[in-house]
């Protein structure tokens, strides 16, 4: 089974309060290149720049963002490969741009080639329909499709495209994937009507308090926190793990002090609900995940090699 999230929930306290003092230890040689590798105004976007906006006020530092987009987080990983290491650049992307997205664009590189910083927060990787298809579970959605109906499937992603596709493989049913730009391109599209139904990462959340949206399935090996009872991905047959994780990374080679210093303030404004950051966090995504050092190495070395077995099943 491929677990690409590591609750650290345990760790987060002792390394926010730890981080405080290395943040305040070390002073950037200048002002910060923020490279975002999310469309502007979207939800990681907002949340990429209410940290730095929260940094600037408790720190002093000064924050210069930039949207870098493109492939999945591959664009910004290329040109972030040329700028100074020494804490002035940093970028926000997700585990999946240094997996499977870095592994699929064979350019040469791998997650060891940038220093790994601190992940912010995991989504909440549902799959969802809208209410007006009158389904309420995933078993709903199946006998629609054993029934002759299309159901028109929506990914924002290539690695959901194949996670969708091995889902229809494993019910025995056949799944019209329609690949979009973003998750609230989904979001529209199911509600819509466009599409039946669609992986969402915890932009749902108030649509199915609503009662708007349907989670009929966590897209994750772990249940939703909004609704635990739908089942898993491997409870459906599929043996892979749809989540992804914010996280900051930076160029080859920074320093110590430098990445630590950034990865504490990060943490310690995440973990802060009194935040605007830390409020968006624990609204769309239960609360922050602050991984660092050695296990986030780890994390995003797994989901990179993890990627050939997920393709080579597609493939089949």
């Amino acid at each position: 089974m491929k677990k690409l999230i590591v609750a650290a929930t345990a760790a987060l306290s002792i390394a926010a309060s730890a981080v405080t003092v290395q943040a305040q230890d070390w002073t950037p040689p200048g002002p910060i290149k923020l490279m975002i590798a999310f469309g502007a105004g979207g939800g990681a976007d907002t949340q990429a720049r209410l940290i730095a906006t929260e940094l600037e006020d408790r720190l002093g530092w000064e924050f210069i963002p930039e949207q870098v987009t493109g492939k999945g987080g591959v664009n910004l990983l290329l040109e972030m490969q040329d700028e100074a290491n020494d804490g002035t650049v940093i970028g926000m992307v997700v585990t999946e741009s240094l997996g499977y997205n870095l592994y699929t664009a064979d350019v040469g590189l791998t997650p060891e080639d940038f220093t790994v910083i601190t992940t912010t927060a995991g989504t909440q990787m549902g799959i969802v329909a809208g209410a007006g298809t009158g389904w309420t579970s995933f078993d709903d959605m199946v006998a629609a499709a054993e029934a002759g109906q299309e159901i028109r499937f929506g990914v924002m992603t290539q690695r959901l495209g194949e996670l969708a596709y091995l889902l229809g493989q494993a019910q025995g049913i056949d799944l019209n994937i329609i690949t979009v730009q973003g998750g609230r391109a989904v979001l529209n599209g199911v509600t819509a009507g466009d599409m039946d139904v669609g992986f969402m990462a915890g932009i749902q959340g108030p649509g199915v308090e609503a009662g708007d949206l349907v989670n009929l399935a966590s897209g994750m090996a772990r249940p939703l926190n909004q609704t635990p009872d739908a089942p898993t991905l491997p409870d459906l047959g599929v043996d892979f793990d749809g989540a992804a994780v914010f996280l900051f990374v930076g160029p080859d080679g920074m320093p110590d002090d430098a990445r630590n210093a950034i990865a504490a303030a990060i943490t310690e404004v995440t973990s802060d609900p009194s935040t605007e950051a830390g409020a968006l966090i624990e609204r769309a995504f239960g609360g922050s995940m602050n991984l660092q050092g050695a296990e986030l190495e780890e994390l995003t070395m797994r989901d990179f090699t993890e990627s050939e077995a997920l393709i080579e099943a597609a493939a089949e």
